[in-house]
């Protein structure tokens, strides 16, 4: 016997709607519990919406370019009937559309009070992961005087983002940097011959001699701050108190008067394919295993393009698959531009409005089968086969891996925690911060939520309350935008003025011979206060620094295009931007109307 279930979207925040940009089921799959079924977008982010059930697919209702709002039917799964207990009609997540929303402390059961006197361990603080965001978190309430205990599931402390994320990344970058720099020095004069690469020497270095003593470097502090670490997975069995569970099956309980939650996020898995280590996800394509003759990314965002530069410096043949019609969505397209424009002369292809049809692990390799959407008509027609295949389709938060209903602490059906400006939850001595919290997922986010929390805690009275958080495309150029983009000023009717500088323009780009750059700022039309800039071109993700302090204190075109910047230097570009807006720019004839 099965029982046909309705899955709905539901309350979709501060926004009527938002749009299917790729659905990802069709009738007759077969899915399990948190496959994802469709992809949507806001201008704030796009995310996939998972399945709160497992079963069949019997009918998808929603398609690509559908706009859809709390409420609407996405499909319907014949659930099988010892899953048919749960209510007919199920509310799948959409797309957070806040870096912080505001916890609804009606939308979790009361917790039970549980006392702490029978955990092998008591503290006055407890910090679930030690990412950026969670030892921070740690570190400054041990400064704040607290007794701490530091929870984290891998051997080393620093999370995803140290271990296995953000600098193993930065590390190879910078390889494939100084491999492309000297291959084109032979324009100038300058002849290298093809690099030898040593991979095992490689990931030596990446593990010891940059996450090793980063990671060593963690360890120290938190024992000069006697913060109590615990190694092993995390999970509440109680608002008070959590078990952690070593790779040995040894559990520890953890008593605590408050906790903060920093347990992360996941990279999303592609769908109803068999697992196969050639199907990587970002952890897999950096422990570089080998170089693959051949590779695809699925998805054109910043981890994916950023692998694929290590890999086409490395000699692979890149090709990525984008299912929207351009890469890095979010970010203004004449600031993508000039990336995709390099990337098109080095990767074998990059194949935008189109879609994985079918991906079939065999012996010769990953047979893959592609579909052109949004009418696109010049996808690939052969199969193609690939070494390896790069899957890089978004992250999505842990929330409903750690326990949090023993707690009493709300998760949504995404796994995300809602938390107010002080980073609490629904359970007022339990905060949660980070990827959990929702996007943007960057760890200087976390760092900064961090912080706020541990205060809190500590009786300050403070809240997270920054202005814009900037990202960063470490890709080559790179691309790195703040505040408010021309495309989102468009969407919402903001009267903008913007004023762009071409790196052509510069002195100090053309003496590295990288002219592509531009640097681009956003002014409100009223008040002429910098409230956007993007900057594409290299050390792009340096150079923001200025602009995003330039919006937090209120700065105007003015008080960039009077600081006097060293000259010649990328830096001053955005000083020529500042006097593109002013009308005083000498480095550039601009011819008046």
């Amino acid at each position: 016997m099965s029982n046909l279930v309705e899955v709905l979207v539901p309350d979709i925040g501060n926004f009527d709607s938002v749009d299917v940009i790729e659905v990802l089921v069709k009738a007759g799959d077969v899915i399990a519990k948190e496959d994802s079924l469709i992809t949507v977008e806001s201008d704030k982010a796009s995310m996939d919406i998972p399945s709160s059930h497992a079963g069949t697919v019997k009918e998808v209702k929603v398609k690509v370019g559908d706009k859809i709002a709390k409420g609407t039917l996405i499909l319907l799964v014949e659930a099988e009937a010892t899953v048919a207990a749960a209510p007919a009609k199920t509310e799948a997540p959409a797309a957070s559309p806040a870096p912080i929303v505001q916890a609804a402390a009606t939308s979790a059961p009361a917790p039970a009070t549980v006392p702490v006197g029978n955990s092998d361990i008591n503290t006055q603080v407890v910090v679930l992961g030690s990412g950026p965001g969670g030892y921070t978190a740690a570190f400054r309430a041990a400064d704040l005087g607290k007794q701490v205990v530091l929870i984290e599931r891998y051997a080393s402390l620093g999370g995803v983002c140290l271990n296995v994320g953000c600098i193993p990344s930065k590390a190879l970058l910078h390889t494939a940097k100084v491999i492309t720099e000297a291959e084109e020095s032979s324009h100038h004069g300058l002849s290298f011959g093809a690099p030898k690469i040593d991979l095992d020497q490689l990931r030596n270095w990446k593990a010891n001699d940059v996450v090793g003593k980063l990671t060593g470097g963690l360890a120290a502090m938190a024992k000069q701050r006697n913060v109590t670490v615990v190694q092993g997975v995390g999970k509440f069995t109680s608002p008070n108190q959590i078990a952690v569970t070593a790779a040995d099956g040894k559990v520890t309980t953890v008593g605590f008067e408050n906790a903060i939650i920093a347990a992360g996020s996941q990279a999303t898995k592609f769908p109803g394919v068999a697992a196969d280590e050639r199907i990587m996800d970002s952890t897999g394509a950096l422990a570089l295993a080998d170089i693959p003759k051949r590779m695809l990314v699925i998805g054109g965002g910043i981890i994916g393009l950023e692998m694929g530069t290590v890999y086409d410096a490395l000699g692979t043949k890149v090709s990525v698959v984008e299912f929207t019609d351009g890469l890095i969505q979010g970010c203004d397209r004449d600031l993508v531009r000039p990336l995709q424009k390099r990337m098109e002369k080095r990767f074998e292809a990059i194949m935008l409005n189109t879609k994985v049809a079918s991906m079939e692990p065999k012996k010769d390799g990953i047979h893959v089968t592609f579909e052109g959407v949004n009418g696109n008509a010049d996808a690939p027609k052969e199969v193609q086969v690939y070494d390896r295949v790069l899957v890089s389709i978004g992250r999505r938060p842990n929330g409903k891996n750690i326990g949090a209903e023993n707690a009493g602490v709300a998760v949504d059906d995404y796994g995300f925690i809602a938390v107010d400006k002080q980073m609490r939850t629904n359970v007022p001595h339990i905060f949660a911060i980070g990827d959990i919290v929702g996007q943007p997922m960057l760890a200087h986010k976390a760092t900064h939520e961090a912080k706020v929390a541990a205060e809190v805690i500590a009786g300050e009275k403070v809240e997270f309350v920054a202005s814009v958080i900037p990202s960063v495309a470490y890709t080559d150029p790179e691309v790195a935008w703040v505040g408010v983009t021309e495309t989102e000023a468009k969407a919402k009717g903001i009267a903008i003025e913007k004023a762009s500088f071409p790196w052509a323009a510069s002195g100090r780009a053309l003496s590295i011979a990288r002219t592509e750059g531009a640097t681009k700022l956003i002014f409100d039309k009223e008040t002429h206060r910098v409230i956007g800039a993007g900057i594409v071109g290299v050390n792009a993700g340096e150079l923001l620094a200025e602009a995003v302090l330039a919006i937090e204190m209120g700065a105007d075109a003015h008080d960039l295009g009077l600081t006097i910047h060293a000259h010649p230097t990328l830096s001053e570009t955005v000083c020529f931007a500042a006097e593109m807006k002013e009308g005083t720019i000498t480095d550039l004839y601009i011819k008046k109307r």
